[in-house]
């Protein structure tokens, strides 16, 4: 059986996203339980940042822990990749002793060269034009509120980055809508959009983007790697902000998410994230159940059914 990846949702099926959903509440409640559950005992993660990172860390870290494996933090100062060592190598070394290689970097095609030469499976852990495992915490914490998501709308205002194209492949993947709100100039991947079908939308104003949305999502104006972008892209985003404004226009039950970290005053007011229909805690802490189901998914196919 060839190695599955995870790089993009597009990489598994509906039904296994669905599966992975399912199998992340189960894992979540044995968790709260307090039971004893190591389905990935003696089993190792490695973990390559060439990204900073509090979520991605405390989650897979504490995951691995929780399923009875381990996690190796591998940092560019640390290791030799920082000092050129070919990606293709890294790869081959790394894959014969770990089950699994987590990578959180910048360029896309950095971590699919990664995977052609790993024995092991890949988990995208963010690169600069998907953030998968973010979707699934993100999906997860939607079922939890409010069930299927299967023909609903979410609303996406802000910056075309990695987390919009990521909530493109989610509606594709999970059946809803998604409606897109980006300046000029910041839209997502047009050939993304067209690959999604009727799937995502794209508006000019916020509120025609969010009207009757049930789920409202944004991101932080400038994403790592953009910081010297900042003073610019707060002028032309000065009209994109997540606000009462925004949330008048959605349906009364919606929600709101968003990856963290976040600038309050910027992309979303303190209003909104710190507000009843905010669920950016409980989205959060889902990272780590989600990609639990995950690593059980890519490392250990058939776990859940056995233990």
């Amino acid at each position: 059986m060839s190695t599955r990846h995870f790089l993009s949702l597009l990489d598994l099926s509906p039904d296994e996203l669905r599966g992975i959903m399912a199998r992340a509440s189960e894992l979540k409640a044995i968790n709260r339980s307090g039971e004893l559950h190591e389905t990935l005992k003696n089993r190792i993660l490695a973990m390559i940042f060439e990204k900073s990172s509090t979520r991605t860390r405390m989650s897979f870290e504490a995951g691995m822990a929780q399923l009875g494996g381990h996690a190796i933090y591998l940092s560019p100062r640390d290791t030799q990749i920082g000092r050129g060592e070919p990606i293709e190598d890294t790869a081959r070394v790394l894959s014969r002793m770990a089950d699994a290689i987590m990578i959180r970097t910048f360029e896309h095609s950095k971590i699919e060269r990664f995977a052609a030469y790993s024995e092991v499976p890949v988990i995208n852990a963010l690169t600069d034009l998907y953030h998968p495992c973010q979707l699934l915490a993100d999906m997860l914490t939607w079922i939890e509120h409010r069930g299927d998501i299967t023909g609903k709308t979410a609303a996406w205002i802000g910056d075309g980055n990695n987390m919009c194209h990521s909530y493109i492949n989610a509606a594709r993947q999970f059946g809803f809508r998604l409606h897109i709100a980006a300046p000029p100039g910041y839209s997502p991947d047009a050939q993304l959009v067209a690959n999604a079908g009727s799937c995502a939308v794209l508006f000019d104003n916020p509120l025609e983007a969010a009207a009757d949305a049930d789920l409202v999502v944004t991101d932080v104006w400038a994403s790592m790697g953009q910081e010297e972008e900042q003073a610019r892209r707060i002028k032309a985003f000065a009209d994109f902000q997540v606000n009462a404004a925004v949330m008048s226009a959605v349906r009364p039950d919606a929600l709101f998410m968003h990856c963290l970290p976040a600038h309050r005053g910027e992309e979303v007011s303190a209003a909104v994230i710190d507000g009843p229909q905010s669920v950016v805690w409980d989205e959060a802490e889902n990272r780590l159940h989600a990609q639990k189901a995950l690593l059980e998914f890519l490392v250990a196919p058939g776990a859940s059914t056995s233990s």
